[in-house]
């Protein structure tokens, strides 16, 4: 497997894979925007999955989770580029470009472009970022930030609402949140941060609700949708950890045992 993601300051990435592979950030906390270059990119987010394909563009919007399956192309590697706009350039382009966000983005957190030659010719430009990661200064990458939220409010201008409403997340129901991203492997303050609470009001609410701490809710969540799996869909142990927020298939096993006292294929043995 050869993979590589060269950075300049965290603004720029470029992913490269000659085998499926589980991209690991699974909360994104700023925009990003990915350009398709070679196989597939499989997205499993909150409001449901889909598909970047080759040539394909991606605006994703901050503050959610999502897991990522880069998948080649069968005569080729899995190429990727992204962009991340971080909230203190959008603002700072924002105040010099007079732009004000008149109410609070409530659309598709998701949006797959088509293939805009303006667009592909500006993920072409950023080869010498990515391949120069340490030639490269501040103010160059701002230019470069700036010339693709130019560009995004060209092609669409109702992107404004997207790009530019920094308004902090609302209180949300705590209980039916968890219950449905509780299979999302992220920090605990990645949790909060989405019900619209602080770590420590998170902590708090959450206690009242289940009436045990978070991390020890969501381990032992993981685990019974795991035996669910195995015994009643018959899925493979190796086929659901990471889709249940298990970093690895050997920690799987042992919180397994830990819990029910024998291994997943222990369990199918005894339960015949």
């Amino acid at each position: 497997m050869k993979m590589m993601t060269p950075e300049v300051d965290d603004f720029f990435v470029y992913s490269c894979s000659s085998e499926d592979q589980w991209g690991y950030e699974q909360f994104i906390p700023e925009h990003i925007l990915a350009y398709q270059v070679s196989g597939e990119t499989h997205v499993f987010h909150q409001q449901g999955t889909f598909v970047l394909k080759k040539n394909q563009l991606l605006l994703a919007h901050r503050n959610q989770f999502a897991k990522s399956l880069k998948m080649p192309a069968s005569d080729q590697e899995y190429k990727a580029v992204s962009i991340i706009l971080k909230s203190e350039d959008l603002k700072k382009f924002a105040a010099e470009n007079n732009i004000m966000c008149d109410k609070p983005y409530s659309g598709k957190y998701n949006v797959v472009l088509k293939p805009d030659p303006y667009l592909k010719s500006y993920f072409q430009s950023l080869v010498p970022y990515l391949e120069q990661p340490h030639g490269s200064n501040k103010k160059m990458v701002f230019s470069k930030v700036t010339e693709a939220i130019e560009l995004l409010l060209h092609i669409r201008p109702e992107f404004q609402n997207f790009l530019f409403d920094f308004n902090e997340l609302h209180k949300i129901n705590l209980e039916e949140f968890m219950l449905k991203n509780f299979q999302y492997n992220a920090p605990i303050e990645n949790f909060a941060k989405l019900t619209g609470r602080s770590l420590a009001g998170f902590k708090r609410d959450f206690s009242k609700s289940f009436q045990v701490p978070p991390a020890k809710w969501l381990k032992e969540k993981r685990l019974e949708e795991a035996y669910y799996l195995i015994h009643q869909k018959n899925k493979k142990p190796s086929d659901i950890y990471l889709d249940l927020g298990f970093e690895n298939l050997p920690h799987f096993y042992t919180s397994f045992k830990q819990k029910y006292g024998v291994t997943p294929t222990e369990s199918l043995t005894i339960n015949k």
